[in-house]
């Protein structure tokens, strides 16, 4: 159906339909003329991202926990603890170290489904009829942009159903973080079909990791409607090794973007040809996603 969001299981190269929780909604408010007022209107607005995020965090809501795992089909096997507090407790759960493998190479900072882009200037082809991915009001920088304009670019988007802390995705130095403020739309393909604009919308944080290896590389957290945070581990200035913990999301889908350079990385084969098919690619925190060129 033209509203379903199929990507490729990147362990059997099959495609499959992706089961998205409150599909149903999304597909009327961005399906829909109706739905859009209403978006605009309402589900943006902070307050209720807010409402919904504080629900999480309090005990009544542990009461959801089971019934979103056999719904989604969560291996609760692989998290360090099988029971919760609250919600987010368990949304943002750690998992058992040995239940991710970190691989050669550049590696993905999170469980999720990726979209690689060579250069970030092929996105325009990906999202042909949308309005143009602008770097600069993304990073709020234009002098920062201009060093990444003709560079590599990653999009891993967690759904609700995936593990909600993100990585590193190569060894080096990092800064602080950078925070920019904005809206909470969804960043489900369903919103995300007619452009990467929503990402310049969105509230969003981002550091750059400093590498000897491959440059400078940006990852940035985007976050989006209903989830009440973005929350930073990691010590800002410090060392840190390839699948280090940087932070994690509290309720709601959430989306990891790297930035590299130009020339530096070289991203798999199988990811850059979905890409350019129109596809997204599962991937785990911990696989490799680009070699580095140096």
């Amino acid at each position: 159906m033209k509203n379903d969001i199929i990507y490729i299981n990147r362990t059997t190269g099959e495609q499959e339909v992706e089961l998205v929780p409150g599909g149903g909604t999304l597909k009327f408010l961005y399906g829909t003329t109706l739905g859009r007022f209403f978006l605009w209107g309402l589900m943006k607005r902070k307050l209720i991202t807010a409402v919904v995020g504080r629900m999480m965090d309090r005990s009544f809501s542990k009461r959801y926990v089971n019934g979103f795992i056999q719904k989604n089909g969560v291996n609760i096997e692989e998290s360090q603890k099988q029971k919760f507090d609250t919600f987010n407790d368990f949304f943002y759960r750690k998992l058992k170290q040995e239940v991710r493998v970190i691989e050669d190479g550049v590696v993905s900072p999170a469980d999720g489904k990726i979209l690689a882009f060579q250069s970030v200037q092929d996105e325009a082809e990906f999202f042909v009829k949308g309005t143009p991915f602008c770097l600069a009001h993304f990073l709020g920088d234009e002098k920062l942009a201009e060093k990444y304009a003709k560079g590599s670019m990653a999009i891993i988007r967690l759904a609700p159903a995936d593990y909600h802390r993100f990585h590193f995705p190569f060894g080096g130095k990092v800064s602080e973080t950078n925070k920019i403020k904005g809206k909470y739309a969804s960043v489900s393909p369903l919103a995300l079909r007619k452009s990467l604009r929503i990402f310049c919308e969105n509230k969003r944080e981002y550091a750059v990791l400093k590498s000897n290896s491959i440059g400078d590389v940006i990852i940035a957290e985007v976050g989006a409607t209903m989830v009440g945070s973005i929350l930073q581990t990691y010590q800002a200035g410090s060392e840190v090794k390839k699948g280090d913990e940087k932070g994690y999301f509290k309720f709601g889908g959430s989306t990891v973007v790297l930035l590299f350079e130009p020339n530096t990385v070289q991203f798999n084969a199988d990811l850059l040809q979905n890409s350019k098919s129109g596809f997204e690619t599962t991937v785990l925190m911990g696989q490799t996603i680009a070699t580095p060129t140096k």
